[in-house]
């Protein structure tokens, strides 16, 4: 069974692509998150936008896939909920691609 991921592709008001995810990102669903980077991007070498601020947990396959998707892409932003942060640093994503972490609200910083 897939873990719950729900997935929005869009365009941000300067036109830039954008990825949109809430739920987690797994192994049991890295094709639907896989499938909407490229659909976001295609036809398009310039920036993109992935926002990760709802989504709690990414495992290897999420992050292979935004490596993957930092090559293919001029320049990729990612916007992490704050207890992602620190694993993107780490797993060195934020050497080739601009991670930003999203700000907690007031009841997720008690929850932390």
């Amino acid at each position: 069974m897939a873990t719950p991921l729900s997935l929005n592709t869009d365009r941000g008001v300067d036109g830039t692509p954008r990825v949109v995810a809430a739920g987690e990102i797994d192994l049991s669903n890295i094709a639907e998150f896989t499938r909407a980077l490229t659909d976001a991007s295609a036809g398009t070498r310039g920036p993109m936008t992935v926002d990760l601020s709802a989504v709690k947990y990414v495992d290897s396959a999420g992050i292979n896939a935004l490596f993957d998707h930092a090559d293919e892409v001029d320049r990729l932003h990612i916007i992490v909920h704050p207890l992602l942060f620190r694993v993107l640093t780490i797993s060195g994503l934020s050497e080739i691609a601009n991670v930003e972490s999203a700000q907690a609200s007031p009841r997720e910083d008690n929850d932390i």
